[in-house]
């Protein structure tokens, strides 16, 4: 993606970004796609010849969101998601970096795919996209994908997407590979045996609704393995979304030993629980499910004291054939490119979360994790950026989604606060 030409000037914003510490009103100026100074020592160097200016009073601006876990359906599903479509959904969302899972059709498995998403990208993208490559060939959970090759074509990191790979020694070799060449292993933690027939949260309300359960255990027991695994290999591990207490205690355990070890979480998982099913609403059908309450507030905690550190959209296109379904028969998954912010932002707003700290989640922590140019507004950095308005008040209408497909969870919800500008690389790709 080519930078922007010129010099732009945002002057009197709130300006939030975690990777320098500051919470401040001041000055960002661009030139030529690049930061060229940010913050209140910015405001008093004057105005560049030529340069244009947009008053930012009462916005508050944020380096560009990186979202780490974005499923697009290109190749093979271009009805659900394309890579255009899923690009103009970040950018209404103020997210400027996404990381691609490889459960695609065909697999990103092998350095053609890589490059096909990387080229399509270049040719039909408005933010950076960066293609995650899977573990194993086929997500079958068996045979390793060539982790180095991937890696030097721009596979950003490994992943069997929606998959768990349940055989150990494969695991074990998988992060030992990802060790030597210097790679992340993102790996989402579900135990199909013990999920079995489960369509959600295990417990009371499920017994209410007459609806078979999972239990927790179905996450932190791979979990827990994984972490053994990335004890002994010393691998760079990613725990990608886990959604309950006991799961982010066997985390917090493991960086207590200094492993190489982060956590996400979905913003759904922060921000709903399993009572949101209702009376089977099937856009709340999600993987893993919707937990407890009280696993939503030990998430919440964990978020806070920096156990998890990563917010994700997860972001699952699904069409009507999939989800408007009997709750057992539908697919699990939301879109939620454009919902994140707002979603984290109810954190904010009930005092749950400092600014500071969702920012960092969302854009700081995810960046520096897989090593991208992203996250942060120090001078020199890509003018990736977002300006928010904190209080904007809306009440979400699916149709307004510029994803293709609609099943978000937050169908007529209201929030406070949504993105009215992003830029990438100079470049504003969306204006509200």
């Amino acid at each position: 993606m080519a930078p922007a030409s010129g010099t732009e000037v945002y002057q009197n914003a709130r300006i939030v970004d975690p990777s320098r510490g500051i919470d401040e009103t001041g000055t960002l100026i661009v030139t030529d796609g690049v930061i060229a100074a940010c913050g209140a020592g910015a405001r008093n160097q004057g105005m560049p010849e030529g340069a244009t200016t947009i008053d930012c009073a009462g916005l508050t601006l944020i380096p560009g969101l990186v979202d780490m876990r974005v499923h697009v359906e290109e190749p093979g599903g271009e009805h659900r998601e394309t890579i255009a479509s899923a690009c103009e959904a970040a950018a209404a969302g103020g997210v400027t970096s996404i990381v691609m899972m490889p459960d695609t059709h065909p697999v990103i498995d092998d350095v053609a795919l890589v490059e096909f998403v990387l080229r399509t990208a270049r040719e039909t993208g408005t933010v950076r996209v960066h293609p995650a490559a899977a573990i194993t060939v086929g997500l079958a959970g068996a045979e390793m994908t060539e982790i180095g090759n991937l890696k030097a074509a721009g596979a950003v990191m490994f992943t069997d997407g929606r998959a768990t790979i349940a055989n150990a020694a494969v695991m074990r070799r998988a992060m030992t590979y990802a060790r030597d060449f210097g790679a992340v292993i993102a790996h989402h933690t579900a135990d199909d045996e013990l999920i079995g027939r489960g369509v959600m949260n295990e417990g009371l309300f499920a017994s209410l609704l007459g609806l078979p359960g999972i239990p927790r255990e179905a996450e932190l027991l791979p979990l827990e393995r994984d972490l053994r695994l990335a004890r002994l290999t010393g691998a760079a591990y990613h725990a990608a979304k886990i959604s309950c207490a006991m799961s982010a205690d066997a985390v917090r355990a493991a960086k207590g030993e200094r492993l190489d070890v982060t956590a996400g979480a979905s913003v759904n998982h922060l921000s709903l629980n399993e009572n949101d099913v209702g009376e089977y609403r099937t856009f709340f059908k999600l993987a893993p499910p919707l937990r407890h309450e009280d696993d939503r507030l030990a998430m919440v905690e964990a978020l806070r004291d920096g156990t998890l550190d990563i917010i994700c959209s997860d972001h699952d296109p699904q069409d009507v054939d999939t989800k408007r379904l009997p709750f057992a028969e539908a697919e699990d998954g939301a879109v939620g490119l454009e919902t994140m912010l707002s979603a984290a932002l109810r954190l904010y707003h009930s005092d749950e979360v400092p600014l500071m700290r969702l920012i960092e989640a969302m854009s700081t922590a995810p960046a520096r994790r897989l090593g991208l140019d992203a996250g942060t507004l120090a001078p020199g950095a890509p003018a990736d950026f977002a300006l928010v308005d904190l209080d904007a008040p809306f009440v979400l209408d699916p149709a307004d989604l510029k994803s293709l497909s609609k099943n978000t969870p937050f169908d007529g919800a209201r929030f406070s606060g949504r993105p009215v500008r992003t830029v990438v690389g100079g470049r504003t790709v969306f204006a509200a």
